[in-house]
């Protein structure tokens, strides 16, 4: 993986929300459970990372990218922003890997870059959610992420169908 950086945005121009936009459209091509549903159009993926840059810019998220000589090829952010008795957490969220950039030790990386984040932005637990029986449980569960439960019937996939989710967590 020494071809690929990881590194935080502050802002986010337009040239990064379209490689943005690029993960979250495969990621939703291959069938990944984050929140939209398929096909998505490249103006809709667009529109969520301008929210997320409103967000990134106002300190309510840490966005992580990772690059390779073509671009962004990964993502993962921390939601920073929580509940006046909540501010020792944050959720991470929308860990995503372009195919293209998959099976090279990048979720992992990406992974052990939010946990770090997490730190540096204070933070001292952190949760989140992922589709039972993904790629994505089993990295969290190999990374020393503790396993809560699962909830069924959390989410329809993008090409439809009902699918659970297992929760898990961190301390840092």
């Amino acid at each position: 993986m020494t071809d690929i950086a990881i590194r935080r945005l502050e802002t986010v121009d337009d040239e990064q929300i379209v490689a943005l936009a690029d993960v979250l459209i495969d990621a939703i091509d291959s069938d990944a459970g984050v929140s939209f549903l398929h096909p998505l159009e490249p103006l809709r993926a667009q529109a969520f990372w301008r929210d997320v840059a409103e967000d990134v810019e106002a300190g309510r998220r840490a966005l992580l990218v990772a690059e390779d000589e073509e671009g962004i090829v990964g993502t993962v952010q921390l939601v920073l922003a929580q509940p006046e008795n909540q501010p020792h957490r944050a959720d991470l969220s929308k860990m995503l890997v372009h195919r293209r950039a998959r099976r090279r030790g990048l979720g992992a990386a990406l992974l052990e870059a939010a946990e770090e984040m997490g730190r540096k932005c204070g933070k001292t637990l952190l949760v989140l959610d992922t589709n039972t029986g993904s790629d994505a449980e089993r990295l969290y569960a190999r990374t020393g992420w503790t396993r809560v439960g699962e909830i069924p019937d959390f989410s329809i996939q993008p090409r439809g169908g009902l699918r659970a989710t297992t929760v898990f967590y961190k301390v840092l």
